[in-house]
């Protein structure tokens, strides 16, 4: 049985560890996949169904230092970064001045409903405790647009069940891709591609990136 740490408790746990790394974190991703054929090809598609919308508009939520924030604007998207450290919400804000980036939970992002075309999630769940997971899901339906794409990058393990693990930076979770892809299902989502690839690391988790519409009648959190 997983011991899941209390909301307030993770998530501050969550962005002072990530406050503490900016400058590194930074560093090893500044190359903005070059190394990641797999990622970066399913964000070039991701930014491609994204454009065919009509709403270019997209949200790289848990931004980081917003290397990929720029990634989706070089792709042709009106993006925004989004982040729950501040000091990472800086560092993007120096590294991208002509892009915006707002310090924001992903529970309760500072987005209208239905103003998006696209939301991306590029690793940034994995901090979140399983039982608050569905919670994140229905907040990225609410500020996506009937049709509006989803990519979620994240670790998948074979085993049925999630598995909390010690992250680098603080401690993360895998996740079953089927029971991952019943979640967004759940919350309105029609998952309509995905790939598992070995993983680069000693970890021995896959990498999984799940793209998915939200659906013409997902009824929106008040």
């Amino acid at each position: 049985m997983i011991d899941f740490l209390p909301v307030a408790a993770h998530q501050d746990q969550t962005r002072a560890a990530y406050d503490g790394v900016v400058e590194l974190y930074a560093s090893l991703f500044a190359d903005r996949l070059e190394t990641q054929p797999f990622a970066r090809n399913m964000i070039g598609t991701f930014a491609e169904f994204v454009r065919a919308t009509g709403n270019p508009r997209a949200a790289d939520v848990g931004c980081g230092p917003g290397h990929l924030t720029a990634m989706l604007d070089d792709l042709g998207l009106d993006a925004l970064g989004l982040d729950l450290s501040p000091a990472m919400v800086d560092h993007a804000r120096r590294a991208h001045p002509s892009l915006r980036f707002d310090e924001a939970r992903m529970e309760a992002l500072p987005v209208a409903d239905g103003a998006l075309g696209g939301v991306l999630a590029h690793y940034s769940m994995i901090h979140t405790p399983p039982g608050e997971l569905p919670a994140l899901l229905a907040e990225q339906a609410r500020v996506l647009e009937p049709g509006g794409l989803l990519l979620a990058s994240f670790f998948a393990t074979d085993g049925p069940e999630p598995i909390r693990f010690d992250h680098k930076v603080t401690p993360a979770y895998s996740w079953p891709a089927d029971r991952f892809a019943a979640l967004l299902d759940r919350a309105g989502f029609v998952t309509f591609a995905r790939l598992l690839h070995d993983p680069a690391s000693e970890r021995g988790f896959l990498d999984a990136h799940v793209l998915a519409r939200r659906g013409r009648h997902t009824a929106l959190r008040g």
